[in-house]
């Protein structure tokens, strides 16, 4: 009795590793391995688990920012406003509270509402004017500026209630403090890995950044899903406001001011494109744990905060060439 073959038998295994080896979290997550393995050898603090759960403390309110920013720039859009939207929310949020104008949850809820309403006019705007997305959410970075300032006082505020820094508290995980708002932002990468990964609205928002017409012709309500994405995106800027004001357990509002580029570095970085319709949110979770890896790294090692600036740029260009190389390839 003799096996019988057929002609695609052995390909699996070589196919496999080929979308293995060209998916865009590949090159990133190969980066972030790097780059823990450096850092381990230069410094005796890095590899410890009380500095890997500060690492994650560190990035959670710019990786909150980021899942936001990448569903945006799945989109082709991109959003410039981000930070200056958390940046209110978050002084909306304490100094209500802290006032006693609202019990702390309601002071809570509007600020997330808040939050979602500048998304939902950067929506808006883009959409229904149109006007091209970088013009509109960096209008509304000025705006969302200048009322955090306005509504301030340019005060600091202090002695914020239990309910807004309850987020910051920790728990043991064995011999390391795990904070309750580093879950809530891994449990966030999660639901929207899973969301565009796994639902027909996430499809929807890859096919409106590969070609809107072609999206509009398959039935895609484009201009609904565009709106509807930066409202998503502005309510996640709320969640981040506060997890800021947890972490730092005051409404400062200088908060924020280049976290709507650090969003965009780490989206960027972990290979998302910024023509749209390609990337993922684990991909900028790797992002995120790639720029707290070094700025971590490096402040171990006692390089000047300069200098972690300058690589992280160096990053960026190497991530959008390398994202113009592989697109030239597809072509």
């Amino acid at each position: 009795m003799t096996a019988t073959t057929t002609p695609y038998a052995g390909l699996t295994a070589p196919s496999t590793a080929r979308r293995l080896l060209t998916a865009p979290t590949t090159g990133p997550l190969a980066a972030l391995l790097i780059a823990c393995v450096f850092f381990s050898l230069s410094t005796d603090q890095f590899l410890t688990g009380g500095n890997f759960s500060l690492i994650v403390q560190q990035v959670m309110v710019v990786g909150t920012l980021a899942i936001g920013q990448t569903l945006i720039i799945l989109t082709a859009g991109i959003d410039l406003s981000c930070g200056a939207v958390m940046a209110f929310g978050s002084i909306m949020m304490a100094r209500m509270a802290a006032e006693g104008s609202l019990p702390p949850l309601l002071a809570i809820g509007l600020g997330l509402l808040v939050c979602a309403g500048f998304g939902l006019l950067n929506g808006v705007l883009t959409e229904k004017v149109p006007l091209p997305p970088f013009i509109v959410t960096l209008g509304m970075l000025n705006v969302a500026f200048a009322l955090t300032h306005i509504y301030s006082e340019e005060q600091t505020v202090t002695e914020l209630p239990g309910p807004l820094t309850a987020l910051g508290g920790t728990f043991p995980l064995g011999h390391t403090d795990i904070t309750y708002g580093s879950l809530v932002t891994i449990a966030l990468f999660l639901l929207f890995a899973y969301a565009l990964s796994g639902t027909g609205w996430g499809r929807h928002v890859y096919a409106l950044g590969n070609s809107v017409e072609a999206a509009r012709l398959n039935g895609v309500r484009t201009s609904r899903l565009t709106i509807g994405v930066y409202t998503v995106a502005g309510l996640l800027y709320g969640v981040a406001a506060l997890l800021l004001v947890s972490r730092t357990g005051v409404g400062d509002p200088q908060a924020g001011q280049t976290d709507n580029l650090d969003s965009i570095t780490a989206v960027v970085i972990g290979g998302t494109s910024l023509f749209g319709g390609r990337g993922s949110v684990l991909g900028t979770f790797i992002g995120v744990l790639i720029v707290g890896v070094f700025r971590n790294g490096l402040q171990l090692m006692g390089v000047a905060s300069i200098y972690q600036t300058l690589i992280t740029g160096v990053l960026v260009i190497l991530a959008v060439t390398v994202d113009q190389i592989s697109r030239k390839r597809a072509r």
